[in-house]
């Protein structure tokens, strides 16, 4: 939960914008909307403002296909891109307003023009040394696409580099031989470069096809392609950290040198938090779909998820402080040190303290007095507090007090996904520490079946939660090994989650 300071005009103008009112062209509206933006407090509202900044065209962007050996899946993706879309007639924003939560230093909103023909994306299929050259030829040439062989296997990473040094348009949408773009795809995304600080927007990411099994049914609500129903800011951090390379349509001004070599895993997550930390936007827009092909076969899909656990040690060298599998106050960890080890009396009174000094920061901005607040407090800067008083401690009382009972959830995730090989010895040995660490295991999976509703019966949706976590655990231990470095199994106390970029 974020706490933003604001002047009784900024706030009244904030309650207006998430009433729907466009956000005025003044520069200090607009500062105060990037704010907005960047805290992730406010979203782009894209459905009933205008404004004078355009955004590209489907014309405007090449796609790039990087594929191996995937016959089948490439002539369905190129199929896709060639299908009916509403490109021929998009609309270009050529007269867009800021609107509420929008907030971006040009104008984002709706498009309320006329829609006008505009060209449909180029398309670059990057060959990355096929056994059959001539197989993705034929299948690429019969869709009308560009075909850029590579002498040698580079992986994703450096084939999209191709394609994208190959690209002549100011976007450039990566797109995998295993998506299966819909008509219309690009729509909500393109709408976002009218903010010249964004770099990239990516789509969520969905199954293409509805699969019967246990495991298509997990995949189908838990995939870790999905990053879910809300919009977001995309930073280490973030409610959303990370997107997927499977789907991102990037500014190429923005995208630099492109993706790392000799990364084969975690590549696009170091792509998105270099561009995020040479100040680029990225963004989340679940409006956009993109259909993907799943992987639903256990082996093929319990090798891909300690896949990508091996990244975390080389992330984690590249960006310190982004790949920790927990953040987390000392009082947090104090209070539930204490409660799993049977003190509960010193759980609450660490709780108790670190709420009641959250509440003395905090008075400081509600302008009222502490410990005990006055009934009427004073007003300050024309500002209206709440009557009572009170307001500090409530706050403190939610994110101090609230925030540690919380904290079991990512406590219980950082056991099942990196500490298990740890905790579950220790609980063999110290039969004290059983139910306490199988209540934290199994918490979180059953929160989150109650949270998505599957569907997937809670016992095997909880066995493919915790099998998932035990693959990815298994992949950060061997990067950590291989990488030789333990930093992905530390956590880190008493520092922002963000790391500073």
């Amino acid at each position: 939960m974020r706490v933003l300071r604001l002047t009784a005009a900024g706030a009244r103008q904030v309650s207006g914008w998430f009433s729907g009112a466009p956000v005025p062209a003044g520069m200090a509206s607009r500062m105060l909307a990037r704010r907005l933006l960047d805290a992730g407090v406010a979203h782009p509202d894209f459905t009933a403002s205008r404004s004078g900044g355009a955004f590209p065209g489907p014309g405007d962007v090449t796609v790039v296909i990087p594929v191996r050996d995937r016959h089948a899946e490439l002539a369905r993706c190129l199929a896709g891109l060639r299908g009916p879309d509403n490109s021929k007639k998009f609309q270009t924003g050529a007269d867009t307003d800021t609107g509420a939560g929008t907030g971006t230093d040009t104008g984002t909103g709706a498009v309320n023009v006329p829609a006008r023909p505009c060209a449909p994306p180029q398309v670059i299929v990057v060959d990355d040394d096929s056994a059959d050259p001539r197989a993705i030829a034929a299948i690429a040439a019969a869709h009308g696409a560009r075909v850029i062989h590579r002498p040698a296997n580079g992986g994703p990473g450096a084939a999209r580099n191709t394609g994208l040094a190959a690209a002549a348009t100011e976007i450039v949408a990566f797109l995998d031989s295993d998506c299966v773009p819909a008509p219309g795809w690009l729509d909500a995304l393109l709408p976002h470069f009218a903010d010249p600080a964004v770099g990239a927007v990516a789509p969520r990411i969905v199954p293409a096809e509805t699969g019967t099994s246990w495991l298509a049914r997990y995949e189908g609500a838990s995939s870790t392609l999905d990053m879910g129903a809300r919009p977001s800011i995309v930073r280490p951090g973030a409610r959303v950290s990370y997107v997927p390379g499977a789907a991102l349509v990037v500014r190429t001004a923005a995208a630099g040198a492109g993706f790392a070599d000799g990364m084969l895993v975690g590549e696009d997550v170091d792509f998105v938090w270099r561009m995020s930390a040479a100040g680029w936007r990225v963004r989340y827009e679940p409006a956009a779909v993109m259909g993907h092909d799943h992987r639903v076969r256990f082996r093929a899909w319990f090798s891909r998820r300690a896949d990508y656990g091996t990244s975390a040690a080389v992330l984690e060298q590249l960006h310190p402080g982004a790949v920790r599998p927990l953040y987390a106050s000392w009082w947090t960890i104090g209070a539930w040190a204490a409660a799993l080890s049977g003190r509960p009396a010193t759980a609450t009174a660490l709780t108790a303290a670190a709420t009641a000094l959250l509440a003395r920061r905090l008075s400081k901005v509600t302008g009222e007095r502490w410990p005990i607040p006055a009934v009427s407090p004073p007003i300050r800067d024309n500002s209206k507090k709440p009557e009572g008083g009170a307001e500090a401690w409530r706050l403190a009382i939610r994110l101090a007090g609230g925030g540690t009972v919380a904290a079991g959830r990512p406590i219980g995730s950082a056991l099942s996904r990196t500490w298990w090989p740890l905790a579950i010895p220790a609980a063999v040995a110290f039969p004290k520490l059983r139910a306490p660490v199988a209540a934290l295991i199994l918490v979180p999976p059953l929160l989150d079946w109650a949270d998505r509703r599957p569907p997937l019966d809670r016992a095997r949706y909880v066995g493919a939660r915790l099998l998932d976590d035990a693959a990815y655990s298994l992949g950060v231990w061997h990067g950590c090994l291989s990488r030789r470095t333990i930093r992905p199994l530390l956590p880190a106390i008493g520092a922002s989650r963000q790391p500073p970029h």
